[in-house]
């Protein structure tokens, strides 16, 4: 513990072009990339597997093969086929950014897929009735209704893509991971342990952000703890008194 705190209250890790704010903000620019890449392709993807129901199969072998993958080795392989086609920090800007968008677009694209095919048909079907297009149920209808799914998926992409990010620094790039790999480098222990403290710090904000981005634009009723809240009030005292001597 002193050593972390030793090197989270030296001013000189604070200041200059390789101090914390400066790694926070290539962390972060690292993951916005990432993530933004990522719901272009997962969500478009996923409303569609979700509307239409083709490809089921192939989107539950995708996402789980895509999960398997190694995520160190696959940028190394990428570096060194992408590398030598490009010229400077971007010959490991895109192999990096590469892996990660490979890592966040299964829980984005499941999210996706998952909150449009739990949809309750009845509506689907009070929708079609009104004269509403294919289009129009998907946009009025399915995505509403999918939104705290899919907020789910971009959540858990956001916690995993800042958590390694941190591997872009393995291949000479900035963000959090230099302190990581740097402390390890000179055994420098409280650097590591500041790095991968800042790191966790880091992804819990997003979390939260992300959280507080999810009360605005969901619908309070298709929150499952207020729905959940609301129900209970609505129930007569017996009847959730019966319910809990039956689950007793």
């Amino acid at each position: 513990m002193n050593l972390l705190w030793d090197w989270l209250s030296d001013p000189a890790n604070w200041d200059g072009p390789y101090g914390i704010p400066v790694r926070v903000v290539e962390h972060l620019g690292y993951s916005a990339v990432t993530l933004v890449l990522a719901a272009l392709i997962g969500i478009p993807l996923g409303l569609w597997i979700g509307h239409t129901g083709r490809g089921r199969v192939l989107v539950v072998n995708l996402v789980n093969g895509m999960r398997s993958v190694p995520t160190l080795g696959l940028l190394f392989v990428a570096v060194l086929v992408v590398g030598p086609l490009l010229g400077g920090d971007i010959a490991f800007l895109v192999p990096s950014i590469f892996v990660l968008v490979v890592l966040a677009v299964p829980p984005i694209l499941a999210g996706a897929y998952a909150g449009v095919e739990g949809v309750d048909p009845g509506a689907r079907d009070a929708a079609r009735g009104m004269g509403m297009r294919p289009a129009e149920v998907l946009v009025r209808v399915e995505v509403p209704c999918a939104m705290p799914l899919i907020f789910s998926g971009l959540r858990s992409a956001a916690l995993q893509v800042v958590a390694t990010a941190t591997l872009a620094a393995s291949v000479s790039l900035g963000g959090l991971g230099r302190f990581l790999i740097d402390g390890q480098a000179y055994r420098d222990y409280g650097q590591m342990a500041g790095g991968a403290l800042l790191v966790a710090a880091l992804a819990m904000l997003v979390d939260l952000v992300f959280a507080g981005v999810q009360r605005l634009v969901v619908s309070p009723g298709l929150s499952p703890v207020r729905a959940t809240r609301r129900d209970r009030r609505r129930q007569p005292t017996g009847v959730l008194d019966a319910a809990v001597a039956h689950q007793t």
